[in-house]
């Protein structure tokens, strides 16, 4: 999105309804969590009812507001896109941030075995908290992952990172093993040679949760009911290391795009 100066920015939020229609299922006062698809850093804001959920009672609001995002991306790309299924071994690259952590929390619950690669202890302490069997630094992740594998490779990848690592995670998948491509934090857009998935019989898979999920009508409420029994027994909790003032949304910003922050950023209305 490029949307025109000026401009309020904010994707999702959590607060309280105001007003809703009477057919939108929702009511004034209830809890939620909402899309909002830019001006999401006000005081008060306006959804779309198709793209609002009701948020359980143990959420808090901090948790809430960082869910959304990250956790049904995290479900699109395990289960829609990777088709993980227990005992099979995930790396997930750029574990630290807020997706990197809610796919490692998910894989987790659908037993799969994650290997956490990340570039600071902070964050590798971040991803064992959130149940990563094994931490692997950024530099040399591709010869930890075959230790820890015994040879053997992962089965999937998850890689919202690309640039100068993508090769190396190719080379990581055991046979007839799959790369998830999420996005492209590093900013370069690697390429494939095609000869390297002939060889183990591997794969590479876009996933793009946002174009998915505009485009299939009541997808995402779907998504998040599945999540919310996660959420509401506590083996899913998004980690907020941030959280500041409405008034500091730069500061925030500021951090995510330093790659400072663990987990996620939230700013705080009141």
């Amino acid at each position: 999105m490029k949307p025109d100066l000026p401009f309020v920015p904010g994707l999702q939020v959590a607060g309280i309804v105001r007003r809703a229609p009477e057919a939108s299922g929702f009511s004034e006062g209830d809890r939620v969590c909402a899309f909002t698809f830019l001006g999401g850093f006000c005081e008060l804001v306006v959804a779309d009812p198709t793209q609002v959920f009701a948020l359980p009672d143990t959420m808090s609001w901090s948790t809430g507001a960082a869910a959304l995002v990250n956790y049904l991306t995290a479900h699109f790309v395990l289960l829609k896109r990777g088709h993980v299924v227990a005992g099979e071994t995930v790396l997930i690259h750029g574990a630290g941030g807020g997706l990197g952590l809610a796919t490692i929390q998910l894989a987790k619950a659908l037993g799969a075995r994650v290997l956490a690669v990340v570039s600071t202890p902070e964050k590798a302490a971040a991803a064992r908290r959130s149940g990563a069997d094994e931490t692997l630094p950024v530099e040399g992740f591709l010869e930890a992952a075959r230790e820890v594998t015994g040879g053997l490779g992962v089965n999937l990848v998850i890689d919202p990172v690309g640039g100068d690592r993508f090769t190396d995670s190719l080379r990581c998948l055991a046979t007839s093993g799959s790369l998830i491509v999420v996005g492209f934090a590093a900013g370069e857009i690697p390429t494939v040679r095609v000869n390297r998935l002939l060889l183990k019989n591997i794969s590479v898979i876009g996933a793009a949760w946002g174009a998915h999920a505009m485009t299939t009508p009541g997808y995402a409420q779907s998504q998040w009911a599945e999540l919310t029994e996660l959420f509401t027994a506590g083996t899913l909790n998004p980690e907020i290391s941030v959280l500041l003032p409405l008034a500091e949304a730069s500061e925030g910003l500021r951090q995510l795009e330093e790659r400072e922050a663990v987990g996620n950023v939230v700013l705080q209305v009141r």
